[in-house]
């Protein structure tokens, strides 16, 4: 069934019709109740009194304050790391570090500053940034998602509209028509969206391995007596320490990351500009560019390889916007262009100066470069900020993996949030235990930043290409950007970048493979489970339950009504799942009341809790059903208390919608009034109006007593599918291979529905269900 189709099922009770149209429909309104096509959406009342993240600089200042210790410290730790990466085969020629130097200082401004702080920032999802903002927005604009269950009412939630600033474009247009004909284009962004997030979760194994290894190295500057074989473990020991504590969740002691980063950020600035002093002011002619140039000249493909190297000053950029929606976008400027932009200039020219006297000493020129009584400190902090760039990734992973589930692109796993105060912080065990092995495996295997640094720059890059590439679409299509000004962007960042990633991947059998291989599992993981929930979703389109059926089970005189609530869970949100044939076939008995529950995401961060829960009744009254679409964000968590909330919304529903009928056969009576009938059946009329109008309140009435009467003496029982998923018989061979082996095997190792659900066990009623894909 096509999108346009599912969509003309739900007509809304609003549209407005002519007098005649009223006049003609009068008599089904006044003896039919509402049908099956009657939607309405039920708003609690409004939270007012809100305030925006940018309303003051006293809000503003104070956010930035705290976006030093969540955002920056994995872009803050870079400098343990960056020059022993540039010049892994040692220094050739002095002047090779003002080249160095040069590439680092230009790289730093046009990525992390101009184009993540500046542009990227902007392209946020009602303040969410990160890989599946970008391609929420996109959905939303040009309706590119492969489940066809948008409806109408979706672009009625506040958050879901957009903001466009101008019309001028034709290209927008012709790009959007594009996306949303070609099947090709719509799977092709998925895999784009689904490849960038699995290179954000390969960040979380790279950032902890090569920080912490890079800060505990220090300690060899005080004894030669550690190999790196026991630095490693030492490393090791802190990484299993540091994953074991996320089952507490990082709010017990985030409020000591923004001081602890601040000093960090204060040290290096400062030994920084000491080196400068010291050492060789010369080195601030680096700002010329010509030293790159130069630096090509001299070194040629050694200058290329050594990209790889320089791109690691980026790392922890996309954080900066992957982080967005604890602070906002002003706060992020601020601290970035205040503190942790010139700490790090001032960090990479003070190594610069550092090496210019003593070039041999590349290998660790952090430590070098600290002068002798800010060593321990120094060393102390170091280990600190390293935990810290580890523990924000670590976080941020939670997150991504939080809003992949809710959009149906990863297996379900087990979600335990850490905070009743901030509903984003998320721990989720089995991600935490996979990350935290590859971790040990990858800190044990290379035990060296430079190999370490090999894997780590093409996560980067494949990264920040394509934040890139998903950027460019949002320009053409819903900025409607001067098109020069993109092509400018691409000319210049996208270039910048494609160069970088040139350069990684000529490190691919140096390290440069294991991001990849591990974002291809990652991949297939997340694109075989988000395919088959594609398939089924399809498959109960295809074969949902006729309004005929209805009327025939309703009306079956072999069907007992037992005391309680039912509650039969569903994707589908067009029309009544076939789980419920299934269920009938079988058992001749139903509840005295029917809730069919869909449990649908929007591609919007948040659905605000007044305009969640989306009702409908089915038809035939007798069967005393209703169909439920649940709505939430991606970055929304459930409700705790989800059956009382229901219930409370159902009872609203059922009112608001003898009110609207209510509004109708009132306009139908003043309509009456107006024309020309004779008086004694305009009387007539009216009093079948108002005769109508108590009946349908009593009606209510009766329904929400005995809807509360249900739920408090008998209870609420929920039908979950117990579903057995096969290909066809005439299915490819692939097609077998993806369905019956390798999603079964996910299926058999994630957790249950009803664990995902949160629903008590001796509440639960499975129902089985054999879907033929």
């Amino acid at each position: 069934m096509s999108n346009a189709t599912a969509e003309e099922d739900d007509i809304r009770v609003d549209i407005p019709m002519s007098d005649d149209q009223l006049k003609r429909n009068m008599r089904p309104i006044l003896h039919k109740p509402y049908g099956s096509m009657d939607l309405v959406s039920v708003k609690a009342p409004a939270k007012h009194g809100s305030h925006s993240k940018d309303s003051n600089w006293w809000v503003v200042l104070n956010l930035a304050f705290q976006s030093i210790g969540i955002v920056y410290g994995d872009l803050g730790t870079s400098p343990l790391y960056v020059y022993p990466s540039i010049f892994s085969n040692g220094i050739k020629h002095r002047d090779d570090i003002l080249g160095a130097l040069s590439l680092v200082f230009y790289t730093l401004t046009f990525l992390p500053l101009v184009k993540y702080v500046f542009v990227v920032l902007r392209a946020n999802d009602n303040g969410e940034g990160g890989t599946f903002a970008l391609y929420s927005l996109i959905c939303r604009y040009a309706r590119v998602s492969l489940i066809p269950s948008q409806q109408a009412e979706d672009r009625e939630v506040s958050n879901y509209k957009l903001e466009l600033p101008s019309k001028r474009l034709k290209l927008a247009s012709v790009l959007k028509s594009s996306l949303q004909k070609s099947q090709f284009a719509k799977i092709f962004l998925l895999l784009v969206t689904m490849l960038g997030t699995s290179m954000v979760i390969g960040d979380s194994i790279f950032t902890p391995s090569i920080s912490v290894l890079s800060a505990v190295a220090g300690v060899k500057e005080v004894t030669s007596a550690l190999t790196d074989d026991m630095i490693a473990g030492i490393s090791v020991v802190i990484l299993i320490f540091l994953f074991m504590i996320q089952r507490f969740g990082t709010h017990r002691v985030s409020y000591t990351f923004a001081p602890v980063l601040c000093v960090w950020f204060v040290l290096i600035g400062g030994i920084g500009f000491y080196n400068i002093i010291k050492h060789d002011k010369t080195v601030l002619k680096a700002i010329n560019p010509m030293y790159i140039v130069e630096y090509f000249i001299r070194n040629k493909k050694d200058a290329w390889i050594s990209l790889g190297g320089v791109v690691l000053c980026t790392t922890g950029a996309e954080a900066l916007f992957a982080d967005l929606g604890h602070f906002s976008v002003r706060a992020i400027q601020v601290s970035m262009c205040s503190m942790v932009y010139p700490a790090l200039i001032l960090a990479y020219t003070g190594q610069s100066s550092y090496l210019r006297q003593y070039p041999d000493e590349v290998s660790d020129a952090f430590y070098k470069s600290v002068p002798g009584p800010l060593y321990w400190p120094m060393f102390v902090v170091s280990i600190l900020a390293a935990a810290i760039a580890s523990q924000a990734m670590i976080s941020g992973t939670f997150s991504i993996v939080h809003q992949s589930l809710s959009l149906g692109c990863f297996p379900p796993v087990k979600v335990v949030y850490t905070s009743a105060n901030h509903e984003g912080q998320v721990y989720i065990p089995a991600i935490n235990y996979i990350l935290m092995l590859a971790c040990i495996g990858v800190t044990a295997g290379f035990k060296s930043t430079v190999k370490i640094g090999n894997a780590y720059g093409t996560a980067v890059v494949f990264v920040m290409t394509l934040t890139s590439s998903l950027l460019v679409l949002v320009m053409i299509m819903i900025w409607k950007t001067n098109i020069f000004l993109i092509i400018l962007y691409i000319l210049t960042i996208g270039f910048v970048e494609l160069l970088y990633l040139s350069s990684v991947l000529y490190k691919f059998t140096s390290g440069g493979y294991l991001p990849l291989a591990f974002s291809a599992v990652l991949m297939i993981i997340m694109y075989v489970w988000n395919d088959v929930y594609r398939r089924k979703y399809h498959y109960e389109l295809d074969h949902k339950i006729s309004p005929a059926r209805l009327k025939e089970i309703s009306a079956n005189k072999n069907m007992s009504r037992i005391p309680g609530l039912a509650m039969f869970y569903s994707e589908l949100v067009h029309g009544i799942p076939p789980i419920f044939e299934h269920y009938v076939s079988n058992v001749p008995a139903l509840h005295s009341i029917i809730v069919f529950v869909s449990m649908k995401s929007l591609h919007i961060n948040k659905v605000p809790p007044e305009e969640r829960y989306f009702f409908r009744r089915v038809e035939p009254r007798e069967l005393f059903a209703f169909q439920c679409v649940v709505r939430y964000g991606y970055k929304d968590v459930r409700e705790v208390a989800f059956e009382e909330t229901l219930v409370t919304r159902l009872k609203e529903f059922i009112q608001e919608e003898i009110l609207l009928q209510n509004q109708m056969l009132s306009t139908i009576g003043n309509n009456a009034e107006k024309g020309t009938e004779p008086e004694g059946e305009i009387v007539e009329r009216n009093n079948d109006v108002a005769n109508a109008k108590q009946v349908e309140e009593e009606i209510m009435q009766q329904e929400i007593e005995q809807l509360q009467k249900e739920w408090e003496e008998a209870g609420i029982v929920h039908m979950i599918g117990e579903s057995e998923v096969i290909a066809k018989k005439e299915a490819n061979i692939m097609k077998r291979i993806v369905i019956n082996h390798v999603y079964n095997l996910l299926k058999r190792n994630v957790r249950q529905r009803e664990k995902v659900f949160d629903i008590p066990h001796k509440r639960i009623l499975k129902v089985g269900m054999t879907y033929q894909l």
